[in-house]
């Protein structure tokens, strides 16, 4: 009768080590949970002190709009980026410095399409002794109804920004759309509008994977070239655009 008692009681106690195991364990957990909670929120931290360029805080491929032309921009297919950029440069060297026209251009792509066509349907015909099947080439009205919405609402978006600059709204806003008009149309006097556009066209296929690829190092550069203006841009205000009188148009506001 006495061995009953000892084997409840060590039945017992090895129950209580497994309750107390489980505790510590989840107590580790929880501990362990906490600290990476807390790492987390210490790295979130740490990358919102940050400074990004132009003050981004999504990806580069989310701020070009993501999906194909991101893609394309920032080089996720090497064929198809390159092939776009070597259409653009073959387009250029064509009309740049070949000198063709574009409607002579236009002109002979249709003179060999149709030529081409004319051969290939006489072929099938005398060959096959049946006419040839050519499918019927048409634009959609929903996907040229899309881009015509598209397009007006950047535009109408553009002339709004147009007017809130216009409106005086945001000095400084004003002045760096007039330096950058200024500088457009010193770089205009260069180039035309077709290598200016293919410039273009060139740095948008090279900036932004080159910023993607060094973001950690050109972030830095970039945050003390902003501090640099700033300071510039505090003594132009206090020398330049602090005795600019504004008291006639504060009144007519209150008035």
């Amino acid at each position: 009768m006495a061995e009953e008692p000892e084997s409840t009681v060590t039945s017992h106690e090895s129950l209580i080590e497994k309750i107390a195991d489980k505790i510590k364990g989840h107590d580790s957990s929880s501990s362990s949970d906490s600290d990476s909670d807390s790492e987390k929120t210490v790295a979130s931290s740490i990358k919102q002190n940050v400074f990004r360029l132009f003050g981004r805080e999504r990806p580069v491929h989310s701020v070009l709009g993501g999906g194909k032309p991101a893609d394309v921009l920032l080089w996720r297919n090497k064929k198809i980026s390159g092939g776009v950029l070597g259409g653009a440069t073959a387009v250029w060297i064509l009309f740049e410095l070949l000198e063709y026209n574009l409607l002579t251009l236009v002109c002979h792509i249709l003179i060999l399409l149709l030529a081409g066509l004319f051969l290939w349907s006489n072929a099938q015909t005398f060959i096959y002794k049946k006419e040839p099947h050519i499918p019927h080439v048409h634009i959609p009205e929903e996907s040229f109804l899309q881009v015509a919405s598209a397009l007006r609402i950047e535009i109408n978006a553009g002339l709004s920004a147009l007017r809130d600059i216009g409106a005086g709204k945001d000095l400084k806003k004003f002045l760096i759309v007039i330096a950058g008009l200024w500088v457009l149309s010193i770089i205009a006097t260069w180039c035309n509008f077709l290598t200016l556009f293919y410039i273009t066209f060139v740095l948008l296929h090279t900036v932004p994977v080159v910023y993607d690829k060094y973001e950690d190092k050109i972030d830095p550069l970039a945050e003390k070239a902003f501090i640099e203006f700033k300071k510039q841009y505090a003594v132009f205000d206090e020398k330049v655009l602090s005795k600019i009188p504004k008291g006639p148009l504060k009144a007519k506001k209150l008035a």
